[in-house]
């Protein structure tokens, strides 16, 4: 029904920075909140940050200072600024969204993106 849509992963130097974005489409009537999470290779998915339309944002103590949450709620779409990357962070990066959604009536929905990999190597 809700489908996300991450971009922007890949290939970063240590230090280096990207940004991600996630895309949403469908019927979403509100949003209650955007995450993000990452998961690297034999480890569990970690909650990364999130945000809530008031722009409210939490982050995980490891990225405090060097990510950034943002979002165009207009636009249903979602950002994540990562600066000073380093080696241990390379990990598949998810987009979380829990929102109001159309389907026949209003209903509560939970939509995990497919992921964008980001690799932080020398």
């Amino acid at each position: 029904q809700v489908q996300l849509v991450e971009s922007g992963g890949g290939l970063v130097q240590p230090g280096g920075s990207l940004r991600l974005s996630c895309a949403a489409s469908g019927s979403i009537f509100s949003i209650d909140a955007w995450a993000w999470y990452r998961q690297a290779p034999g480890k569990e998915r970690e909650l990364v940050a999130d945000m809530q339309p008031s722009a409210s944002t939490k982050y995980a103590d490891s990225v405090k200072g060097r990510f950034t949450i943002s979002g165009d709620y207009a636009k249903n779409t979602l950002y994540l600024q990562m600066n000073s990357l380093k080696p241990e962070e390379t990990a598949v990066y998810y987009c979380n969204l829990r929102a109001r959604v159309y389907f026949g009536g209003l209903m509560s929905y939970n939509a995990w993106g497919q992921g964008t990999q980001v690799t932080v190597s020398s």
